[in-house]
């Protein structure tokens, strides 16, 4: 069983979740997702009257759109994750080498 880290590094660890930069893209991606889980079926009448070859785009995006779509934004999220690491990874590095004071994470990327 893993140690409880102290409450410091917990809070540490929420803020950094909940920074500015992770509820901008959470933000981005739920709305791609509304928009393609809710604005198809709310939509479907009229994507039945656009054909993407013999079958109405309704049919396509039902059948295997929206889980690429779904597929995507679960790539986006981890490639977008991983760049938010290394940058407060470099950031670390530079503080901890005593080239700079310690920023926030809005400080660093706005």
């Amino acid at each position: 069983m893993a140690p409880i880290p102290p409450e410091s590094e917990q809070e540490s660890a929420v803020a950094v979740l909940h920074d500015a930069r992770h509820l901008r893209l959470k933000a981005v991606l739920l709305a791609v997702w509304a928009l393609v889980s809710f604005g198809t079926a709310y939509c479907a009448r009229d994507l039945q009257n656009l054909l993407l070859g013999e079958w109405p785009l309704a049919y396509w995006m039902a059948a295997q759109g929206a889980v690429l779509v779904f597929i995507g934004i679960v790539v986006v999220y981890c490639v977008a994750m991983n760049h938010f690491e290394a940058a407060d990874a470099r950031a670390a590095a530079e503080v901890a080498a005593g080239d700079g004071a310690p920023l926030s994470p809005t400080d660093r990327h706005g």
